[in-house]
């Protein structure tokens, strides 16, 4: 199992010491950074300010909103990066939720698993430049179908560093999980838990198994985002995740559309995601993370002593998992390494 970095996206201004730890996480032999963006920050900017200054490690996003930038957009991102790093590049995308892409895109949210695969095949033709870009589909059209009727397909200037680049889906129902096995290279789950592996594996083996898909379990990445905290006291350590569980849990969606909240629901914390969603709806959120029960921290995290958590890691292991992205700043990075290895 391979070891990444997770930066994450930023909060009110760039996280400090995020070139330091990046340095380190290539130094230790991490196989890959990822970035990320919510509604402040981009992706695509700081992982190619701090990525200048590295030379093996592989730079992902984790991940890009479709619908902050049209497809050829984000393939001219791609294009671009993947010159610079040398062919390091790895494409991270993902739906969001409609609070987003409606309320801070101003993009409509309907059939997201439609626009999904419609985006992908446009960037992927973008990329190969083996003709100009043409697509009809019902979310877009190149050219755009109804202009001045000037629009003619392009194909791009610039020649591509790889005709193929990497492309992993985020996803979390297991329709969508089942798409990013059809059609792109790599899976990145949030709130993986090896309880869950059997559930994931159904849906991953549904999209390998449709016509056309583009690979198998023996060359499909799973690159998980696992907070990792070694520490002495198990109880301290599920402390300082609980509020980010509470955060996505209760307020990252509407009441009647939150993934993250269905993630818990089916692995068996349903009550308990009802009343944090509750809770933290209603302005309570220490109530909200208080309603957090350490076992599902650790069902979804590897905390405490260093022993425990080595045992722990062989549960997954064995699952679909083929990366652990880990997050912290260099010294935790350094410490969570050695205890993993």
């Amino acid at each position: 199992m391979k070891l990444g970095y997770h930066l994450g996206y930023w909060s009110s201004g760039p996280p400090e010491g995020a070139l330091d730890a990046i340095l380190r996480a290539e130094e230790l032999g991490f196989d890959s950074v990822w970035t990320a963006e919510g509604y402040g920050s981009d992706a695509f900017t700081p992982l190619a300010w701090w990525g200048a200054s590295t030379s093996r490690i592989k730079l992902g996003t984790n991940i890009v909103q479709m619908s902050a930038r049209t497809p050829t957009a984000t393939a001219m991102h791609a294009l671009t990066l993947d010159h610079l790093s040398g062919g390091r590049f790895v494409l991270g995308l993902g739906a969001s939720g409609p609070q987003v892409v409606e309320g801070w895109y101003g993009q409509p949210y309907p059939k997201p698993l439609a626009r999904t695969r419609e985006y992908v095949d446009i960037v992927r033709k973008v990329v190969a430049r083996e003709a100009p870009v043409t697509h009809d589909g019902q979310h877009f059209q190149l050219p755009l179908q109804g202009g001045t009727g000037l629009g003619k397909p392009l194909k791009s200037t610039v020649h591509p560093f790889r005709e193929e680049i990497p492309i992993f889906l985020a996803a979390e129902g297991p329709k969508n999980v089942a798409l990013s096995a059809e059609i792109c290279d790599g899976w990145l789950p949030l709130f993986f838990s090896p309880k869950s592996d059997a559930f994931y594996r159904t849906a991953l083996e549904e999209g390998f198994s449709r016509p056309g898909a583009r690979r198998g379990f023996a060359d499909f990445e799973v690159a998980a985002s696992v907070p990792v905290l070694v520490h002495d006291d198990v109880e301290e350590a599920a402390s300082w995740i609980k509020p980010s569980l509470a955060l996505y849990i209760g307020g990252m969606g509407a009441k009647s559309v939150n993934f993250h909240h269905d993630v818990f629901a089916r692995m068996g914390y349903e009550d308990v995601a009802d009343k944090v969603q509750e809770l933290y709806l209603a302005g309570r959120k220490d109530e909200a993370t208080a309603a957090i029960p350490t076992s599902l921290v650790e069902d979804t995290s590897l905390i405490g002593p260093a022993e425990k958590i080595r045992d722990e890691l062989a549960a997954w292991e064995e699952t679909v998992v083929t990366t652990l992205l880990l997050r912290g700043d260099a010294a935790t990075l350094t410490k969570v390494a050695e205890t993993l290895a």
